[in-house]
């Protein structure tokens, strides 16, 4: 636990929250920002500062929880799709240095949530080999 960690003291009782769903290992809880109606982050209890510091066993289980979550969703919220998302670091958007994950609800493609993915297909400088045996490289 660090004490500093606002999903620490959530984790620990410190802070209330609306709870989703809470087992021995993961929490998952409303986001206070409700992006959309429904958006609930899921965290692990113990303090991780992001998805890629976090233990195997401990990123699978809070996986587990929100496909669970985001099923029920589904069913329950009749959202039409979901998010599922994680930021590594400030420049991706982690503003809270504690692994989550959120899991957002969509209802409509006009709901005002933009996640865009730019198509740089004709990019001349893009070598895709090089850079794919780069990242191969690097993969433990």
């Amino acid at each position: 636990m660090d004490d500093n960690c606002i999903f620490c003291k959530i984790a620990k009782g410190e802070i209330p929250c609306h709870k989703v769903y809470e087992d021995n290992e993961v929490l998952a809880f409303l986001d206070l920002s409700q992006t959309t109606i429904g958006h609930t982050l899921v965290i692990p209890k113990e303090h991780y500062p992001n998805f890629l510091s976090t233990p195997q066993n401990v990123m699978h289980h809070v996986m587990d929880v929100a496909q669970r979550v985001g099923q029920a969703q589904m069913t329950e919220l009749l959202a039409r799709g979901v998010n599922i998302l994680s930021n590594v670091g400030e420049v991706a958007g982690q503003s809270i240095a504690h692994f989550h994950v959120h899991v957002i609800p969509r209802y409509a493609s006009g709901d005002g949530l933009r996640i865009t993915m730019l198509d740089n297909e004709k990019r001349k400088d893009l070598n895709l080999p090089v850079l794919a045996e780069k990242i191969a490289g690097g993969i433990k």
